[in-house]
């Protein structure tokens, strides 16, 4: 990847419609050029696809949380996951080190659908011996942009 790589990338992340005659401009390509590097980005899983940020409230999904699940063992690893693949209201799930198996990301409409969510689909998971959950009451910074290295371009 080099720098003219790492601007389409970040320029793309809050960008996603621009077109390829605007990222020529960017970049001091082509059109067909930017086209074809963003074409490579793809192929290559750099970028895995583009997608429409939608606010959460407009769609009746206001209510955010974070559950902390704890498995029996990692036997269960496998049912757990493909449950949590099946939820649309898991937006995120991590696999991470300390006194939790897994961290989760939901999203859905009110308490009433988190508790649902919660004593159905996630302990009601053969394997999940405990969930701890935090409600989100406001959020300070959300973002999908991840951070890219520059690479300088020898003068």
């Amino acid at each position: 990847m080099d720098a003219i790589d790492s601007m389409l990338i970040t320029h793309l992340q809050g960008h996603g419609r621009e077109s390829w005659a605007r990222l020529g401009e960017l970049t001091g390509l082509t059109g067909p050029a930017v086209a074809e590097r963003v074409r490579r980005l793809e192929e290559a899983g750099t970028i895995r696809r583009f997608a429409a940020l939608v606010d959460p409230a407009a769609v009746d999904a206001g209510l955010t949380a974070f559950v902390a699940v704890t498995l029996e063992g990692s036997a269960s690893r496998a049912g757990f996951l493909s449950r949590i693949e099946a939820l649309d209201e898991v937006q995120e799930c991590h696999h991470v080190a300390g006194d939790d198996d897994y961290l989760l990301k939901l999203r859905c409409r009110d308490t009433l659908a988190l508790d649902r969510l919660l004593s159905r689909d996630l302990k009601g998971v053969r394997g999940v011996t405990r969930t701890r959950t935090t409600i989100v009451l406001r959020t300070a910074k959300e973002t999908t942009m991840v951070p890219v290295s520059r690479v300088e371009v020898a003068a």
